[in-house]
């Protein structure tokens, strides 16, 4: 596995940000003690964020990504290895000594103060001036969109404008590097997503470091410069949305990133640069040969959008396999068929719907599924 997909290559930046990096984890381990057994929480990670990216870790719950946010925050000591802010070693720093902020996905809102002084807050304890107090707080709030809102208390705000003022509130501090673990957790679905519009837009404007804490696949491609996907205390993957989503490292990622089809067959032969594999009754699976040889075994994954679903069988130099349609649901913008395979693999079809939302197909119907041989990733390759 390459160093972009495992994640470790410490100072790796993504394309036109700074090659310092903003923060380093150097073979971080956490390990607990449960029951008298030592667990470990994160196991041996090592990546590098550039200063002004907006960088995710992404994965499902229990995979260590909050354990391993907060040892950059400093709430968690790291059993082994280090953690370094602009290039400085901070294993051992308290988080109030660090020049990080971090937003929880619970807001942490003070009641009984209003918006201004909410933000205010951080800016007061350092003793900040009166006048420059005014001034940040005056140009974060306009940042954030909520200009004319000062004196609304938490209660009086939706939970968007709740979750900009706690992202005020970490800003006007003007820390290098913002930690957000999960914020958008506790919104409904559109007004998440109308919000991770914001939450990029305002990054962009701000230019601080994000690293960005959360289990949803979509949030993470919308928002990221770049994305590690943690499964089991490991980084399978570290890479761009494109590269995880397009070349996936692992079957792991393949199948946490969106909806993927695995397919797993063995090398009949070599055509040129075209390993053909055999799959279900006269189906056929082209892929990329690089070094493979007849007889290995070889897992493909395949996106459902890449896939046609006709009648008869395509023509052409394309993978094409032959099921049965199980399961035909109306999405909307599109319909997704589920076909059985005579192996008994079951492929998934994302087909848009452009035709006033007429079928292709219906259960029980025989068909094709095909699709072009760049399609065909093979996993590990």
């Amino acid at each position: 596995m390459s160093d972009t997909q495992a994640g470790t290559g410490a100072a790796a930046a993504a394309p036109g940000l700074s090659p310092v990096p903003a923060i380093e984890l150097d073979g971080v381990v956490k390990e607990y003690v449960a029951r008298g057994e030592v667990v470990q929480a994160v196991r041996g990670v090592t990546l590098g964020i550039a200063a002004g990216e907006f960088f995710s870790l992404l994965g499902p719950s229990g995979c260590g990504k909050t354990t391993t946010m907060r040892m950059i925050a400093g709430f968690e000591e790291p059993s082994r290895g280090a953690v370094r802010l602009h290039g400085h070693d901070v294993t051992d720093v308290p988080p109030d000594k660090r020049d990080v902020n971090m937003v929880f996905q619970s807001y942490a809102l003070f009641p009984h103060m209003d918006v201004r002084e909410n933000v205010a807050f951080g800016l007061r304890r350092r003793k900040v001036a009166e006048a420059e107090i005014r001034r940040r707080v005056g140009e974060m709030l306009e940042i954030v969109d909520l200009t004319g809102r000062e004196k609304r208390r938490p209660r009086e705000l939706s939970g968007g404008q709740q979750q900009r003022v706690a992202l005020a509130r970490a800003l006007v501090n003007k820390p290098r590097a913002l930690l957000l673990d999960e914020p958008l957790g506790a919104l409904d679905l559109k007004l998440r997503q109308a919000m991770q519009v914001e939450l990029k837009r305002i990054q962009r404007e701000v230019g601080v470091t994000f690293v960005y804490v959360t289990h949803d696949q979509n949030e993470a491609l919308t928002m990221s410069e770049r994305i590690a996907v943690m499964n089991d205390g490991l980084v399978e993957q570290l890479a761009t949305p494109r590269e995880v989503y397009e070349r996936p490292a692992t079957p792991f990622v393949a199948g946490f990133i969106g909806t993927s089809n695995l397919l797993t067959g063995t090398v009949e032969r070599i055509d040129g640069s075209t390993a053909v594999l055999p799959l279900g009754a006269g189906g056929r699976v082209l892929v990329e040969r690089g070094g493979r040889q007849a007889g290995d075994a070889v897992v493909v994954t395949v996106r459902p959008e890449k896939i046609t679903i006709s009648a008869g069988e395509p023509e052409g130099n394309l993978s094409a396999v032959r099921g049965t349609v199980s399961e035909v649901v109306y999405l909307g913008t599109s319909t997704s068929y589920a076909v059985g395979l005579a192996g008994g693999e079951e492929v998934t079809v994302f087909q848009q719907n452009a035709h006033d939302g007429i079928t292709t197909a219906e259960r029980g119907d025989s068909v094709w599924l095909s699709w072009q041989q760049q399609y065909s990733y093979a996993i590990g390759s």
